[in-house]
C-alpha cells in the first residue's frame, strides 16, 4: 500500500473497527512514522471525518461515538462498472481471489439494498469468456433487468435490432448473461420458436420483466452454448478438418467460439470452422501441433501450403524476397 490516499483510507478502515488505536500501533500497521500518522489523522478531520485523540498512558485516535460513513452514492452505471471490473481482476489472475472477494462485499455493504440485490443477480448470471475487450456501451437498467429475470425465472419481452436494423418483438426465457470480447450477450430460450437464441443486449430496447416463469434446463451453460452459436453461424466458407489428437487437447488448442469439436475414429477429432475468409486458418490449425487432414475445402490446402514455406524459410534465415516467386505469389494469395 505504497500511496498516500490508500494508506489515509486503510486508517479510516482501522478506526472504524472502534475502539481507541495507539499511534505507535497505527504506525506500524501503516508502515509509516507516527508522525506521518498525525499528518494522516489532520487528513481525515479536513474530511469531516470527526477523529478524536485520547492523551494519557493508554491514549491514541479513535472515531466519534455514533459515527458512520454516510451510503456510497452510485449510479447503477458505476456500481456495474466497479464489480465488473473487480470481477475481470479476479478472472485474469491480477488480484487474489480473496482480495476481490472483499471488495466486492465492502462494495455490497454500502450500496442501497435494491440496487445491491439487483448486482447481485448480475454476478450470479455473469459469465466471462478471455480475453475481455472494453465493453460495448449498454444500458446499465436493461443489463440489470434481464439479471434479475434470470435469477427470478421470469420471461422477458423486448424489441430487438438486428444486424440488418430490423425490428422484431421478441420474448426469451434469459438463462445467463455474457461478455465476449467487448459485447453483453443474454442466452435463453425463444418463445416463439423454442429454440436457444442468444441477444446482443446493446441491441435490446423496451424491455419488460414479464410474470410468467420459466424453469432452466438442468447443466445449462450459457457461455458454451454463446461460444457454440458464435462458432457455428453460417458464414462463407466451411471448413472441416481431421486431427490426430485428443478431443481436450483440440478443445484446449482452438478457441470455442472459433471451432467446434467433437470425437471422430479413435485418435482423431473431427473440427468444424465458419469463417468469411480462409486466410486466417491455417495458422489456428497450426496451434494444433498434430498431423491433420483437411476435408473441405479444397483450395485450403494452398493456404496451408503457403504458410508452410513461410515458416520453412522463416527457420532457414531466408526473406521473403529471397524464396521463389511460387511461394512468394502463394504468400500474397494466403494473405490477400
Amino acid at each position: 500500500m505504497a500511496r498516500p490516499t490508500a494508506r489515509v483510507l486503510h486508517l479510516l478502515e482501522i478506526l472504524q473497527a472502534g475502539g481507541t488505536h495507539p499511534v505507535r500501533v497505527l504506525a506500524e500497521q501503516l508502515e509509516v512514522d507516527e508522525r506521518t500518522v498525525r499528518r494522516y489523522v489532520e487528513h481525515l478531520v479536513d474530511l469531516d471525518v470527526p477523529v478524536r485523540a485520547v492523551r494519557g498512558r493508554y491514549g491514541g485516535y479513535r472515531l466519534a461515538s455514533g459515527f458512520r460513513l454516510p451510503p456510497l452514492m452510485l449510479t447503477d452505471d458505476e456500481a456495474l462498472s466497479g464489480l465488473l471490473g473487480l470481477a475481470l481482476l479476479r478472472r485474469s489472475g491480477l488480484s487474489s481471489d480473496e482480495a476481490t472477494r472483499g471488495a466486492e462485499a465492502k462494495i455490497h455493504r454500502v450500496l442501497p439494498q435494491a440496487l445491491a440485490r439487483r448486482l447481485t443477480a448480475l454476478q450470479d448470471a455473469l459469465h466471462l469468456s478471455a480475453p475481455q475487450h472494453d465493453p460495448s456501451t449498454t444500458d446499465a437498467g436493461t443489463l440489470l433487468l434481464l439479471a434479475g429475470a434470470a435469477r427470478d425465472r421470469k420471461l422477458v419481452s423486448f424489441a430487438y435490432r438486428s444486424a440488418s436494423g430490423r425490428e422484431t418483438a421478441r420474448t426469451i426465457a434469459p438463462y445467463g448473461i455474457v461478455a465476449h470480447r467487448g459485447r453483453w450477450l443474454v442466452s435463453g430460450m425463444d418463445d416463439t420458436s423454442g429454440q436457444l437464441r442468444t441477444f446482443r443486449i446493446d441491441r435490446i430496447t423496451l424491455p419488460r420483466q414479464l410474470q410468467k416463469t420459466f424453469q432452466e434446463p438442468d447443466g445449462f451453460d450459457a457461455l458454451n452454448q454463446v461460444m457454440t452459436g458464435i462458432a457455428t453461424a453460417p458464414r462463407r466458407n466451411h471448413v472441416v478438418v481431421r486431427a490426430q489428437t485428443s478431443l481436450a487437447r483440440a478443445r484446449d488448442a482452438l478457441p470455442p467460439a472459433l471451432a467446434t469439436v467433437t470425437t471422430g475414429e479413435s485418435g482423431w477429432v473431427d473440427i468444424e470452422i465458419h469463417a468469411e475468409s480462409l486466410h486466417w486458418v491455417p495458422a489456428l490449425l497450426a496451434r494444433l501441433g498434430c498431423p491433420f487432414t483437411i476435408v473441405e475445402p479444397e483450395e485450403l490446402n494452398a493456404h496451408v501450403e503457403a504458410l508452410g514455406h513461410l515458416l520453412l524459410d522463416a527457420a532457414r534465415g531466408r526473406n521473403h524476397a529471397e524464396g521463389s516467386s511460387a511461394v512468394g505469389d502463394a504468400a500474397s494469395d494466403a494473405h490477400s
